[in-house]
């Protein structure tokens, strides 16, 4: 076959069935991304003579004598195609991973001028294009041709912290250039595939490889024969015991359909993926545990009963990996008091994080002998001593490099490829490559934590809570990863956001045989304040007090202790507080109206509110480094440990520096994403990005301003008091020095700040709905969308407006269409996009955005972390507007059409 491909002309045969996206990706077009692979996200979209196809359902053979332009093809040499030019303007993107798409069918659209208010156009015809970050608004921009952001090497006259500078890699993003995990190719690269259990519980009396083994192209098979046998938690936290160490690289006992039980690696996927399926195994299949509100019955198959008291499961003899019992004051004294009493049990399913680049590793050796893995994590200091753990090597052997992530909410925080990547690796001694399918990553990876909430509440007659208690079951599947902190985490903050005497929390997180749970934005806050801000509006209404003002009364306030299920003293501090501004900017907001609401009379509609607490970093250490020195050149080179992954620390981290040197952001350039970068960093989890590494990059920003006004007094004759620091040099009195001199007098002048997490402070979200609903069909229509973030000094706005916008997104999901299924055996059924509603284009309105006038004592700068926290009020807020509108409040997510229909019918089940 002959094609070309942008210019230039390829004659390689395709392999027989194969699609154009793995066909042009083989042939080193990488700006082509695998988002689904089966034409449900767009993220592969190119041009076939200049008519948009989605490339991985497109046969490779139907291209020959065809021109096909990818997302590079559109802007050769320095030449910006106009709809990637707005795209950069507009910031249309935040991890990037699906702007090849995006930009390529943009390209077909009129760009300008546009009409503004024409949303329906764009929503037809972006349609195939997935975003999971973005919440889509900056994409309308862009396809309007409206500018959001400076270019990123605007002038210095002005400090680079609160402008909406653009992000760094923002051209190399719309222009395909940035490299993602498996965008850097290895010569001779060899590929791994994952033979999966199909049980949920079993036991491999036997397993045959050698069918396997003896198959063209196959390097290598691994079984739970061939790993080391160390127990470990694929979880990743600062402190390795925080996570049961409950799990192994392969292991003869399976407890989930979906279970890693062998590996294959070949000289494609193809073959690795044959010969999975040679592989023979005799199971031994056992009873398994699916429903969590039995697992703590006595006569349930034990999920881990096997584990000692050193695995750090609370009491695996209960199928408990962990559990809270607090009584604060006495909760039958306070619901005895009450005037108004509510209570309820809600349900949050499991969700998946959806990022579009799925789960991906690629490792090899270099020439001394360091294995060296690049991978698409939030954590690539975590997962490298880890690895030294599992494979009992030594740092300095091991080194894990990020480029640039495609999205990750917190599910990246876990190690579920990089082991067998590195095993792969070291048995071969060739490059090896894991990529899992979409498939994979919802019937294989962790989820979201499904939670059962049951709430108990009473108020005065003048609102004032009296007593609140939660019982909480939280089910986290097969394996513990995360199900201690999101158990902990999830009843904190929620119970602490509210003064109220008596205080209860009874909450478990379980074993059951099922997919097991994660790390997902909000970290268990979200499932249990949809039940808690579901309550108080509940008793708002039996007390007829204004749902703001309910809140506002309740609202713990500089000097209360912070109460939720314990007493003990800890490292949390009221550095500000914009709560009660951010409920009057909702307020106010709301009553000035949304969009008309549709006409008919099986519409009705109504509004509602909800308000999260959040602390700015996770509890028991987070730790980060930073380092910036002083070029040749006279400008800066900056090195951070934090991977980039569509939260804007690399833009940030960039003006914090900037403007404490008084340069411009072109004046600093980044180099992060890896544990080559600096000592350590605990990870991108957590909103840490900007409040502990930002802590970092300041202090050694500081620092280096310092040394350089020394260094330049030295030089000039002067005291250091005398000198002034400008974007290239340091002047004084009548004399001055450039940068560029003073580099070359004084050799490298560097300096390394760092922080440890602690003391941390706390930021509040306020989301307000209104919504019509119709009473015949069970559809839900949002009016009005509106959010006020207590952000502290908003040091991008633009960056900070989408941040929020994405969590929004991604709560309405959660709180209108997002639910994994699974069957009575306890396997997914959920397995494609197309089958799990993620928020298209269409279902995301816009959301008026408003930031609290606050500054943060503790943070860099004044400013607070906003990448998890705006998600938590979402689903609340969307309840109690659907129970102002009809009257029936639902308990159970998601608020599909159906569920909504059959509550109106008399069905709240």
């Amino acid at each position: 076959m002959s094609l070309r491909v942008n210019d230039k002309v390829l004659t390689t045969d395709a392999a027989p069935g194969q699609c154009l996206r793995t066909y042009l990706r083989e042939t080193g077009h990488v700006d082509v991304k695998m988002g689904c692979d089966a034409g449900d996200c767009g993220a592969c979209t190119v041009l076939v003579d200049d008519v948009p196809v989605h490339s991985c359902l497109y046969p490779a053979a139907r291209a020959d004598g065809r021109h096909v332009t990818t997302l590079a093809g559109l802007s050769p040499g320095d030449a910006l195609h106009p709809g990637a030019e707005a795209f950069l303007e507009a910031q249309g993107f935040q991890c990037g991973f699906c702007t090849a798409g995006m930009v390529v069918t943009a390209s077909c659209l009129r760009r300008s001028p546009q009409p503004a208010d024409d949303d329906a156009h764009t929503d037809r015809l972006l349609k195939g294009n997935l975003c999971r970050c973005t919440g889509y608004r900056s994409v309308r921009d862009a396809l309007a041709g409206r500018a959001n952001v400076e270019p990123p090497g605007t002038s210095a006259d002005m400090p680079a912290v609160g402008r909406s500078i653009a992000a760094p890699a923002g051209r190399r993003i719309v222009t395909g250039t940035e490299r993602f995990t498996l965008d850097e190719v290895q010569p001779g690269t060899l590929h791994a595939a994952i033979l999966r259990s199909p049980h949920a519980h079993a036991v491999i009396n036997s397993v045959d490889t050698s069918a396997a083994e003896a198959m063209d192209g196959v390097e290598l098979v691994l079984t739970y024969r061939d790993v080391p046998h160390v127990a470990y938690s694929t979880a990743r936290h600062h402190n390795r015991t925080d996570d049961p160490r409950d799990t192994y690289i392969l292991a003869r006992v399976v407890r989930h359909v979906g279970q890693r039980v062998a590996v294959v690696v070949a000289d494609s996927v193809a073959t690795a993926r044959a010969a999975c399926e040679l592989i023979e195994i005799d199971w031994d299949v056992r009873p398994a545990l699916v429903d969590p509100e039995r697992a703590r019955d006595p006569d349930v198959p034990l999920v881990h009963g096997d584990k000692g008291p050193d695995s750090g499961i609370a009491d695996p003899a209960r199928n408990v990996v962990a559990e809270i019992s607090s009584h604060i004051g006495d909760i039958d004294t306070g619901m005895a008091g009450a005037a108004a009493v509510y209570e309820g049990t809600f349900h949050s399913p499991r969700i998946q994080a959806t990022h579009l680049e799925t789960h991906c590793a690629v490792g090899r050796l270099n020439d001394d002998g360091r294995l060296v893995i690049r991978t698409s994590s939030q954590v690539p200091f975590l997962v490298r001593d880890e690895l030294c753990v599992l494979l009992g090597l030594p740092r300095e052997r091991i080194e894990v490099v990020t480029g640039r992530v495609g999205g990750g909410f917190g599910a990246k925080q876990e190690l579920l490829v990089e082991d067998v990547v590195a095993l792969a690796v070291l048995r071969t001694g060739r490059p090896v490559q894991l990529e899992l399918t979409r498939s994979e990553q919802f019937a294989a990876t962790p989820s979201r934590h499904p939670m059962r909430v049951t709430v108990k509440a009473g108020a005065d007659r003048d609102g004032r809570l009296t007593a609140l208690g939660i019982d909480v079951l939280s089910n986290t599947g097969a394996y513990g990863n995360h199900g201690p902190g999101v158990l902990f985490h999830g009843c904190n903050e929620s119970m602490a956001m509210y003064r109220c005497p008596h205080k209860a929390v009874d909450a478990a997180a379980v074993y059951t045989h099922t997919l097991p749970g994660g790390a997902f934005r909000g970290y268990g806050l979200g499932q249990v304040f949809f039940a808690i801000e579901s309550a108080i509006d509940e008793l708002a209404r039996k007390l007829e007090i204004d749902p703001f003002t309910m809140r506002a009364r309740n609202l713990i306030q500089p000097g209360d202790p912070m109460v939720a299920y314990s007493l003990d003293p800890d490292d949390v501090e009221y550095g500000s507080h914009g709560a009660g501004e951010c409920l009057d900017l909702v307020r106010a907001a709301l009553l000035a109206g949304g969009d008309e609401p549709p006409t008919g009379e099986e519409w009705s509609t109504g509004s509602g509110v909800a308000m999260a607490m959040i602390d700015t970093i996770p509890p028991r250490g987070h730790r980060g480094e930073a380092a910036i020195e002083l070029l040749p050149d006279g400008t800066y080179l900056l090195s951070t440990g934090t991977a980039e992954f569509g939260s804007g620390s690399t833009t940030t981290h960039v003006q914090l520096a900037a403007t404490l040197l008084d340069t411009s952001t072109g004046g600093v350039t980044l180099r992060t994403g890896g544990t080559g970068a600096v000592g350590h960093d605990t990870g991108a989890f957590g909103s840490t990005g900007i409040v502990v590494a930002g802590r970092a990059v300041v202090r050694a920003a500081e620092q280096l301003r310092g040394a350089l006004l020394e260094a330049a007094a030295a030089e000039l004759g002067v005291e250091p008091a005398e000198c002034t620091l400008t974007s290239d040099a340091v002047v004084a009195a009548g004399c001055s020095i450039r940068l560029a001199e003073l580099a070359a007098c004084t050799g490298a002048l560097r300096a390394v700040g760092s922080d440890d997490g602690s003391p941390r402070s706390i930021a509040f979200n306020v989301q307000g709905f209104e919504v019509a609903v119709n009473r015949h069909t069970g559809e839900v229509r949002i009016l009005n969308s509106v959010h006020a973030a207590d952000a502290g000094v908003v040091l991008n706005p633009e960056q900070c407006r989408g941040q929020i916008e994405g969590g929004v997104a991604q709560g309405i999901g959660a709180a209108m269409y997002e639910e994994m299924v699974l069957d009575d055996g306890g396997a997914v059924v959920t397995q494609t996009i197309r089958d799990y509603h993620i928020p298209q284009i269409a279902d995301v309105p816009t959301t008026q955005v408003f930031f609290a006038s606050t500054h943060d004592g503790l943070g860099p700068m004044g400013a607070k972390s906003m990448s998890e926290s705006p998600f938590n009020p979402i689903a609340p807020a969307m309840a109690n507007a659907v129970r102002d509108a009809t009257g029936v409040r639902l308990t159970t997510l998601p608020l599909s059409r159906d569920r909504v229909w059959r509550a109106l019918d008399g069905d709240v089940s």
